[in-house]
């Protein structure tokens, strides 16, 4: 192992409890081990995927968040007593690797609770509401210190909690955390004085009104924390560790407007003067640990930084906060293990905490100890797989029922949280497959085929392999897209089973002579039929370099894409405008709301003009007129227009008994509809 790594791998304490490394699996939603959505119980997906975890040496893990009364039935955690037994066999596996396990426990969400649109259609309708509470409480769900507009549908207006909530929470705490000793784990974690959850509004004064002992002055804000920890105390005793999710600062300058990095702006949540204060009353309240970050549901992209945020985004404010308390200080936020370990040296925080990279990567840490860091499959932060809760106007959050009760899987990696569906079996007979294309979507279904014992051909007409991913890892903030093309090529090396023909395109799939044909040959750029077409650059030519542009630059279309290449001009200096047709930024489900809201934050902030409902009439030279939606006309100055309006299928051939069609090629999607869909079919072959 490297050197410089080192300070990562010496031991430290949290009270008693010593930790045998500096790396801490941070907690993600969707990797309770009691569950998530449903009715609470012992999660076997979660606990395989810990239990592997650890045996890749990593130090603390920290499962997500438990709430400490069912999302659906409204039973109490401490209730199941069952689950705690399986709990307790569990813990003697994960102690025999030598890792430390605490629970993370949540009072609950509050006006950040990340509710559908189906629960705002029943949530609105007071019959449907009554009908339902047995099963789905809205209300209690909702429940936050004042009423709040709730962050994903602001037409509501979430309920102030009642003191017998507060009161039964804390009891609640302090028998579930009980419950936990009981079993062996080694400590819990209190969710949150944090990313805006409910006990983060509770100690925020702008999400916190009440003139009750829960509200106004700094001490009442931060009460439920704090009786929380003591009652906790008071069950377990004193030298049961406890740690805190906590955020140093909220980075927030209105309700759904964050501050980006750098940014000089008015702090309305809590600022590095409160946090100073908090962090050291927090400690002699009985925390013994802080696991911290910055960032609320209004900032989202600083707890979830997408791959627009710096690196190690978090670790001065963290380091800062260290210099206020005597208790162990973690840092997570795009933490980078070099820089990680340095701070652990330099004693400016006393662990680094991964969590995303542990989704991609199972055995990063190992494969980092062995030197083996090319091998390391890299999070793209691209949040496709673990966490996409999409918002846009007029819709709360968008994503799947499907994929808001699973989570915390990958887009890069199926069988994150997956084993049981997406797992590599030996093939019952060996066939030569023919891939034709080699872009993200061929370059894994010829992989995952070779590693079943397949004898793999990869056809590739251009010189090199990525396919349009190619295009998206180009900009400048894509370091980790890069590092992803580049794993691929070194994994592709490693089958002697696998073959790859650059330059060759493939005409007729009958010269293949293969058992098993995949056509992986991606999408065509949709065109819009304006007059002036033909002066418009595709966004893939822009992106890869083949046509230059301008000063002023219009970018039709305001998905992602064309988002991320606006965001792209203004790094480089330019003067991007978006026309988007839709009536916000990025409609559409499976892309974050951390992603997404900080790329409509940053326009919004830099004041890029963004002309919604609006669509293209006509291309000039030097212009482009363009068309509300009353029909309005407007000519903007273009030096260069760049076309990001979607892509259509362009499969090679159709799907036939042996002739399989998959990626952008069988639907326009993403990168994990890619990468899912091609094991869906190399694990048939």
């Amino acid at each position: 192992m490297d050197s410089k790594y080192q300070a990562l791998f010496t031991p430290w304490k949290i009270r008693d409890v010593e930790i045998k490394n500096r790396i801490v699996l941070c907690p993600m939603g969707g990797t309770s081990l009691f569950g998530w959505m449903e009715p609470n119980h012992f999660d076997k997906e979660a606990a395989n995927f810990f239990l592997e975890r650890a045996k890749n040496n990593v130090g603390l893990i920290i499962p997500g968040i438990a709430p400490i009364r069912d999302t659906i039935g409204g039973r109490w955690l401490y209730q199941n007593k069952k689950m705690f037994r399986e709990l307790k066999e569990y813990m003697e596996k994960i102690h025999a690797t030598g890792a430390k396990l605490f629970i993370q426990l949540t009072a609950g969400m509050g006006r950040s609770w990340g509710i559908s649109d189906e629960v705002v259609h029943l949530h609105k309708n007071p019959v449907l509401r009554v009908l339902a509470k047995p099963i789905l409480d809205t209300n209690y769900q909702m429940a936050s210190p004042s009423p709040l507009p709730s962050r994903w549908a602001e037409d509501i207006t979430c309920p102030e909690m009642t003191l017998k909530q507060i009161q039964e929470i804390i009891e609640a705490f302090g028998k579930t955390a009980a419950l936990c000793k009981e079993a062996g784990v080694d400590g819990v974690e209190v969710h949150a004085v944090h990313e805006g959850y409910l006990l983060d509004q509770f100690a925020m004064k702008y999400t916190n009104h009440r003139k009750d002992a829960y509200g106004g002055s700094f001490e009442n804000r931060y009460r439920f924390a704090a009786e929380i920890v003591k009652n906790i105390k008071k069950v377990c005793g004193t030298d049961y560790p406890v740690s805190l999710r906590y955020s140093v600062i909220s980075k927030v300058k209105d309700f759904c407007y964050g501050a980006l990095p750098g940014e000089a702006y008015q702090e309305i949540g809590r600022d590095m003067a409160e946090s100073e204060k908090a962090a050291k009353y927090l400690q002699d309240a009985g925390y013994d640990m802080l696991n911290a970050d910055n960032g609320t549901y209004d900032s989202w992209y600083w707890a979830h930084p997408p791959m627009y945020m710096p690196q190690n985004c978090n670790l001065e404010d963290v380091a800062h906060i260290k210099q206020f308390v005597d208790i162990p200080v973690v840092c997570a936020g795009r933490m980078e293990p070099d820089v990680g370990a340095e701070a652990v040296a330099q004693g400016r925080i006393d662990a680094v905490g991964v969590a995303r990279q542990f989704l991609a990567d199972g055995e990063w840490i190992t494969k980092l100890m062995e030197d083996r860091l090319a091998e390391i499959r890299p999070c793209i932060c691209c949040h496709n797989g673990c966490f996409n809760l999409a918002h846009y106007k007029g819709h709360a959050n968008a994503q799947s029922f499907f994929d808001t009760r699973g989570m915390a899987r990958c887009a890069i990696n199926p069988q994150t949280m997956q084993s049981r569906k997406h797992k590599i079996q030996p093939a019952p007979k060996a066939k030569s497959v023919a891939v034709v294309g080699g872009g993200i979507a061929g370059m894994e279904a010829a992989i995952v085929c070779a590693r079943r014992g397949h004898q793999v051909t990869l056809y590739e007409k251009t010189g090199s392999l990525g396919g349009v991913f190619q295009a998206a890892a180009a900009p400048s903030f894509k370091e980790k897209d890069k590092e992803l093309l580049a794993w691929y090529s070194r994994e592709l090396g490693k089958y002697k089973n696998l073959k790859v023909k650059l330059n060759t395109a493939v005409e007729n799939l009958d010269t293949l002579k293969a058992d098993e044909v995949i056509i992986a040959t991606g999408a065509r750029a949709n065109t819009i039929p304006v007059p002036g077409k033909e002066l418009g650059i595709q966004a893939v030519d822009y992106l890869t370099g083949r046509k230059s542009v301008g000063e002023n630059v219009v970018v039709v279309g305001g998905g992602l894409t064309g988002c991320e290449i606006a965001y792209d001009l203004y790094l480089q200096g330019k003067k991007p405008t978006i026309v988007e047709m839709q009536n916000d930024l990025i409609c559409g489900a499976g892309i974050c709301l951390a992603n997404s809201s900080y790329l409509r934050d940053f326009f919004k902030t830099n004041q890029v003009p963004v002309l919604l409902e609006t669509g293209l009439k006509k291309i000039e030279k030097g212009s482009v007129v363009v068309a509300a939606k009353d029909g309005t006309e407007t000519t903007l100055p273009a030096d260069s227009v760049i076309l990001s309006v979607g892509y259509r299928p362009a499969p090679l051939a159709s799907k036939s008994a042996h002739v399989h069609v998959i990626g952008d090629a069988a639907k326009v999607g993403n990168l994990r509809t890619a990468i899912w869909k091609a094991w869906d079919v190399a694990m048939k072959l």
